[in-house]
């Protein structure tokens, strides 16, 4: 029996908590996968020899969130929440059994087309790299390759344990990984090399996986693969939904090919520049624009598709949530970029050149950090909706839109120019599905209405003249010891919070009264 659907109120405070779960287990997540790229950069430097490790991870990682964590996602969390609502637990976990299945024969197939086209897609990727750096970089590619099956596994898990309103516990897991990257590279140093590296993404991809797949377990989902049945209605329409999300998606992943494509006709270590800026940019992605579109998800499958005004009031205050807790990040990356390169890089092979380079991506990756955000999240409500041209549609200007502005933007700035590059990009994309879900809806989505414009504009304004100030008045000790340089971010986020926070609450935004109350009441799950 369908359930009735909760008051606007309660599920937007109820996905504030799911999404502030999710941002305490992905903080462990994402400071260990800072760790992990600190330690990368003090043994690696930016070199030609990392640049391939990073084509060759790239690669695996497209296929990965191709299949994985974007069709897969889009595809199965919708219509396992509608199953699990209107038909309960054990119709569902039949479906998760079928699913699994689907999904490792689907990944067992593509894990052996890239090992056998690695030497083609690297060419695709790197053809500024000469002819034996691009056969190196292949085999390092296919040897890669096989951690698909391990990601593809772990987020079916994911969805299963989401759409339970499960979400530290895949929030944590990906830590488990970094941890076992970090403590393998510790026992081999210092006789690191890229092999090494390889062999410890395997072991650590193997970890995340077993994690999720026990936990699934316990919450009543084992995930052992069962034979689909064809004449399933709820498999069929995953099925039906997974295709074009997954022809949609598969244009997105374009995006890191053509920064690190166009990358390879720049300077040796250009690559390696933009992967420790974007590794950086992770850190406020996972903790909060990940975190609230995966929770966003669940929540819009939810609603009944009837009723548009529900969806819609969720989805702009969704988006507003997410503004309230992105838009200082992204000031302060663009305002203190390199001293936050400085403290997380500078040491080791890491040098000058290096520090500069990661700078000035950083900074444009933090200008686009705003408009990701808002992406992630509309791209989730066309998910819900069923709405896969679209949703293909926004992806194919997102991917268009950074090839042009990129290949235009670095014949000026650089590798800063295909951040940039990058970051408008997903301006356009978010401008192009607000646009696409509205017309669906029938309804405008009401997001920058001059009332909360205002009340968000100020407390915004308050912190970009407070850490202006603290820039200007006590500048980062870049000559001072780990504990000076620490101290002073410190002082920073506290100045930050004060004045940010502080002010929110003096305009009363209702964002944050919605993070007050969830935040009060949340449990670990």
């Amino acid at each position: 029996m369908t359930q009735p659907n909760r008051s606007p109120g309660a599920s937007m405070s109820r996905m504030v908590g799911n999404a502030l779960r999710m941002t305490v287990g992905t903080l462990a997540s994402r400071v260990l996968g800072l760790v992990r790229e600190m330690i990368t950069a003090a043994v690696f430097g930016a070199t030609r020899q990392l640049d391939s490790f990073y084509v060759a991870y790239t690669l695996a990682n497209l296929a990965r969130q191709l299949l994985a964590e974007g069709a897969l996602s889009a595809a199965f969390v919708p219509v396992f929440t509608r199953v699990l609502r209107d038909r309960g637990m054990d119709r569902a976990a039949r479906l998760a059994r079928q699913a699994s299945a689907v999904l490792i024969g689907c990944t067992l197939v593509a894990v052996i087309l890239g090992i056998l086209s690695s030497g083609q897609l690297v060419s695709l990727m790197a053809p500024g790299f000469s002819p034996e750096e691009r056969a190196h970089t292949a085999r390092v590619t296919a040897a890669l390759f096989p951690f698909l099956f391990f990601m593809s596994t772990a987020a079916l898990a994911m969805g299963v344990l989401n759409s339970l309103d499960r979400f530290f516990v895949p929030a944590v897991a990906p830590a488990l990984s970094n941890l076992v990257f970090i403590l393998s590279v510790w026992v081999w140093y210092p006789k690191v090399t890229v092999w090494h590296l390889v062999a410890a993404v395997m072991m650590g991809g193997a970890s995340q996986m077993a994690l999720q797949w026990v936990w699934s377990y316990r919450c009543g989902v084992p995930l052992a693969p069962e034979r689909p049945d064809l004449e399933d209605p709820d498999l069929k329409r995953m099925l039906k939904l997974f295709l074009p999300y997954a022809a949609g998606l598969s244009l997105n992943q374009l995006n890191p090919v053509i920064s690190r494509m166009l990358a390879s006709f720049l300077e040796s270590g250009a690559i390696s520049a933009l992967n420790y800026a974007d590794r950086v940019l992770q850190l406020p992605l996972g903790l909060f624009v990940v975190a609230t579109s995966q929770a966003v998800l669940p929540m819009l499958s939810r609603i009944d598709p009837e009723d548009v005004a529900s969806f819609r009031d969720f989805l702009r205050d969704a988006l507003r949530f997410n503004l309230l807790v992105v838009l200082p990040v992204s000031v302060g990356l663009v305002l203190f970029a390199r001293p936050t390169v400085h403290l997380l890089f500078y040491r080791g092979a890491f040098g000058p050149w290096a520090l500069e380079a990661t700078s000035g991506a950083l900074r444009m990756y933090g200008l686009g950090l705003v408009f990701m955000s808002c992406n992630s999240v509309i791209m989730r409500a066309l998910y819900a909706r069923g709405m896969a041209r679209a949703a293909m549609g926004v992806t194919g200007v997102t991917v268009v839109s950074n090839l042009v502005l990129g290949a235009v933007l670095m014949r000026f700035m650089s590798y800063s120019g295909l951040a940039l590059g990058t970051s408008l990009a997903f301006l356009l994309a978010s401008i192009a599905g607000g646009l696409a879900i509205s017309r669906r809806m029938g309804l405008p989505l009401g997001l920058l209405d001059l009332r909360w414009a205002v009340r968000q504009g100020l407390p915004l304004l308050a912190l970009t003249v407070t850490l202006g100030a603290y820039g200007g008045f006590l500048g980062y000790p870049y000559q001072g010891g780990v504990g000076a340089r620490v101290g002073w971010f410190v002082l920073c986020g506290v100045l930050a919070v004060v004045s940010y926070f502080g002010c929110a609450a003096l305009v009363g935004l209702e964002e944050l009264r919605l993070l007050r109350r969830s935040g009060g009441r949340r449990e670990m799950r």
